[in-house]
């Protein structure tokens, strides 16, 4: 069974910086590929960014291209969002999460089959 276990999250000013971490543990882990999700209070669940673990081909959301950077570290099983300029807009509980099978959709949030349990991240202005 693998597990997915968020760290990095905290409190920024805005303007400032964070890193994410999610590191995947269990069975040997290759999964298709890794996303970050955030979920503000009272919203629904939306897609940040995306990695495929073989190519490293990167997918971004509008609304953080240009700040947001998603890499991964194979041998360590481990997926980064490196969070910049952020904004009180980025206030959220991230949740990484995992693609086993290939997919064309990794926008959706219904293609992820593992998650983890969340980290939160609150930026003030």
């Amino acid at each position: 069974q693998v597990q997915l276990v968020e760290s990095g999250g905290g409190l920024v000013q805005a303007g400032g910086s964070l890193r994410l971490s999610c590191a995947a543990s269990g069975r040997t882990f290759s999964p298709y590929a890794m996303g970050w999700f955030r979920q503000a209070p009272g919203k629904e669940r939306e897609f940040a960014a995306a990695i495929s673990w073989g190519s490293g081909a990167t997918l971004y959301a509008d609304s953080v291209k240009g700040r947001f950077t998603i890499s991964r570290d194979n041998a360590k099983n481990t997926v980064y969002l490196q969070m910049n300029t952020l904004k009180p807009e980025d206030t959220a509980v991230y949740y990484c999460a995992a693609v086993l099978t290939a997919s064309n959709w990794l926008r959706r949030r219904n293609e992820y089959d593992v998650w983890g349990q969340g980290t939160q991240v609150t930026v003030s202005s």
